[in-house]
């Protein structure tokens, strides 16, 4: 029997640590929790000082009591579970389950799967950090405390909706701020009112012939700019008018485009300057997120789980196991100055001194409740180049190690030099203005470009196109031999995307970042949103539980509060702050807010014997039931009391692209589809995405279909250029162990299962 043994959470993370340890270790594979709140009860102790009841999760009873054989067997137990609050609570979990007094348990931290972190690791036991624990259990019994008493009363009040699946109505701490932001955003651009603005662009000339274009700047020493949303009061009309000027209507474009081809021009000012563009830090998991979404199209939940695959090691030549990156879970851009002096070597070999930095970039993050335990994201060692690796790497790891390495290489190398140039036209009293730029030395752009961040883009000029011509000098004499008079509407702001929404949710401080895919998940799942075109738009659903939430809980699912919430929750993790007392300034004030909100609420009536009806679970779904049971028996179908259109089809809050008019999810002989209300006036129609995208094309999405005996599947948009199918509905996920394809919903009773569509593997869902 071996000395020692070594406990982790994934068997791949398992398979990588034995390969360095050797025959004195055991390495076992604890699949994740072992332990949780009860499913089907409160489990929280409140007026003990909101003690949990922690039980183990059904299915982990046999790796509880194996690892508990191993234990008594070995010296020394370590627990090397994931170094992160969750991680901490799995170790105590573990601890609390192989302790008998006499058994030498430590906790070791591995930040990456490679011999040089697992040996670091090994060399550092230390003991269980009970404040790490206390935050991560007080972060679980909030929520819960959140979505078991919110929960029913969204079920209660909303009896009169059903959603289109098997989902229940579900309220969370940070799934329901994120679900305001998606609700206030459409409410902006569905109240949103155009602005009407005309440009003029003119065409001008030189004495050499050289042409450039150049805007309409200024009138008078006003600048041009256009009002961002109507006057409220002509007071304000006024005082803006006496700084700015803007071209409302075709006939002022008239009046003003006359005037100016009957000036003179000259240059007044030309500026010339050069612009160091630097290169971003290393990711963090929330920017990992953000650039994967951009750049590879990958949905922050199969981010997560390819990152996480690269973390926990991967099989090279030789049978060599290796973790190719550090800890994915992290919201800091710290990076080692061994890593450091390891990239700079790595640049000045591959690029020459040129593109090296006099001095280490060293970055810091701008947030304030960062967590500094672990290190930015980044390459575990530079001899494993995105080359090296590629045959090793699905398509998908390939594309995500190569985006990591080239942030992380790039985060490191000399700035970009742009020469932007500004040239200043007058005449009379107007003033255009024509900029360019030309980029002088590519420094780190040559291995990462971020794409800025959201540029603007002028939409009369193209910069690449006008081209500002050399030799021009002050005073010089210019020609306007043409002018454009371009008419432009104001835009709304655009809905988030999920790349925009993880984006908005860090820089708010709400939740963490490891989280954020599975918020988005459950938004999904509860059919609060939907995604189209790639941007998240809420459902009838989701509009009418967010209006619920904010009317009746705005202080709780606000951003300031959760946020606040979260602080609190770091504090704990810090020490400066304990688990009841954080708990109780939470629970106080919303037990009295439950309490009023319970007391408004008008419940359904049993017809038979007056007392209310309540929303219950059975093996069929959701139903009413009375609550007087089980002397009054009276039960009613939720479908009885559905408010859909008048066809019974539901209703999208997305409008028509084709002619304004609402948008409703209809049934055909073939499947959901999306269709105009004002057929067959519009013929508009687009398929049903449930928001996952086709495995084998990448390129379509999967629509619910039917056969034509009436069997649900689920198909790609793009059949039949690709006939990619399957019976049960797909997660979203790729297969962990085949990474080719996806990961599906098996429902057999009461029980669910997930598995591969392609390959063999399979687990129950614990959730």
């Amino acid at each position: 029997m071996a000395k020692y043994i070594v406990l982790v959470e994934s068997p791949s993370k398992a398979k990588t640590i034995k390969k360095y340890l050797g025959k004195n270790y055991i390495v076992e594979a604890t699949i994740g929790h072992v332990k949780d709140l009860p499913k089907s009860t409160f489990g929280v102790d409140i007026e003990k000082g909101f003690k949990p009841k922690i039980v183990t999760i059904k299915g982990k009873s046999d790796i509880l009591k194996k690892i508990k054989e191993l234990a008594k067997q070995s010296e020394k137990v370590f627990i090397a579970t994931d170094p992160d609050r969750e991680g901490e609570a799995i170790a105590q979990d573990i601890y609390e389950t192989i302790s008998n007094g006499d058994k030498e348990v430590y906790r070791v931290l591995f930040h990456e799967m490679t011999e040089k972190g697992i040996k670091e690791g090994m060399s550092s036991p230390r003991q269980i950090d009970q404040k790490l624990v206390a935050s991560q259990r007080a972060r679980r019994v909030m929520d819960r405390i959140i979505g078991y008493k919110v929960s029913p009363i969204l079920w209660n009040t909303l009896h009169l909706i059903e959603s289109s699946g098997d989902s229940a109505l579900s309220a969370g701490r940070v799934q329901s701020v994120a679900l305001r932001l998606i609700c206030e955003r459409e409410e902006e651009i569905n109240n949103f009112v155009p602005i009407e603005y005309w440009s003029l662009v003119g065409t001008f000339e030189n004495e050499s012939g050289a042409k450039f274009q150049a805007k309409l700047s200024s009138i008078d020493g006003k600048s041009y700019k256009v009002p961002e949303t109507q006057f409220k009061s002509e007071d304000e009309k006024s005082e803006w008018s006496k700084r700015y000027f803007y071209i409302p209507n075709q006939s002022e474009a008239e009046i003003i485009a006359q005037e100016c081809l009957n000036e003179n021009y000259i240059i007044s000012r030309i500026e010339k300057k050069i612009v160091n563009r630097n290169p971003f830090a290393p990711f963090t998991t929330s920017t990992l997120q953000q650039e994967a979404s951009k750049k590879l199209y990958l949905r922050p939940r199969q981010t997560m789980q390819l990152a996480q695959k690269l973390y926990e090691g991967i099989e090279l030549s030789g049978g060599n196991i290796v973790g190719l990156i550090t800890y994915i879970r992290t919201d800091s851009v710290r990076v080692s100055d061994d890593a450091i002096q390891a990239a700079r070597n790595y640049i000045l070999k591959t690029y020459g001194e040129e593109y090296l930095p006099e001095n280490p970039r060293i970055y810091s993050s701008k947030k304030q409740n960062v967590q500094d335990a672990h290190e930015a994201i980044r390459p575990t060692n530079l001899m494993y180049t995105p080359d090296y690796v590629k045959p090793y790497l699905s398509k998908d790891l390939f594309k995500l190690y190569e985006l990591i390495w080239n942030r992380f290489i790039a985060s490191q190398m000399k700035s970009a030099q742009i020469e932007q140039v500004t040239v200043d036209i007058t005449g009379g009293r107007f003033k255009f203005k024509a900029t360019g730029s030309k980029l002088l030395f590519k420094g780190f752009l040559t291995v990462y470009d971020e794409n800025g961040d959201e540029k603007s883009i002028d939409e009369d000029i193209n910069e690449n196109e006008n081209k500002i011509p050399s030799g021009l000098i002050e005073n010089q004499l210019l020609s306007l031999i043409e002018l454009q008079k371009n008419q432009h509407f104001t835009k709304p702001p655009s809905r988030y995307s999920e790349s925009t929404l993880v984006k908005e949710l860090d820089n708010l401080g709400i939740g963490r970042p490891s989280t954020y895919a599975s918020i988005i998940s459950t938004l999904y799942d509860r059919e609060y949103v939907i995604q189209q075109d790639r941007k998240l738009v809420p459902t009838n659903l989701g509009i009418k539980v967010n209006d619920l939430l904010v009317n009746n809980f705005d202080h709780i699912f606000n951003v300031n509060f959760t946020a606040q919430m979260e602080n609190e929750l770091d504090e704990i993790a810090e020490g400066v702050n304990s688990y009841e007392q954080v708990l109780s300034d939470f629970y106080i004030p919303f037990k009295n807010t439950l309490d009023e909100v319970e007391k408004k609420i008008e419940k359904l009536k049993c017809e038979l014997c007056g007392s209310d009806m309540e929303i219950r679970v059975g093996r069929f779904g959701r139903f009413l039931a009375c609550t007087n049971y089980p002397k009054c028996k009276n039960i009613k179908s939720l479908r009885e009391f559905n408010q859909k259109d008048e066809n019974g089809n539901n209703l999208l809050v997305e409008k028509c692209p084709k002619c304004g008019s609402n948008l409703i999810i209809r049934n055909s002989r073939f499947g959901k589809f999306v269709g105009c209300t004002n057929y067959p006036s519009c013929d508009y129609t687009k398929s049903f995405s449930i928001g996952v995208k086709c495995p084998r094309c990448n390129e379509g999405e999967i629509v619910e279909k039917l056969t034509r005996r009436r069997k649900n599947f689920y198909g790609c948009s793009n059949y039949p250029s690709c006939d990619y199918s399957t019976w049960y509905r797909p997660t979203g996920e790729i297969c962990p162990q085949c990474e080719k394809d996806l990961l599906l919903i098996v429902k057999s009773g009461k029980k669910e299962k997930i598995k591969c569509n392609s390959c063999n593997y399979i687990v129950e869902n614990e959730e």
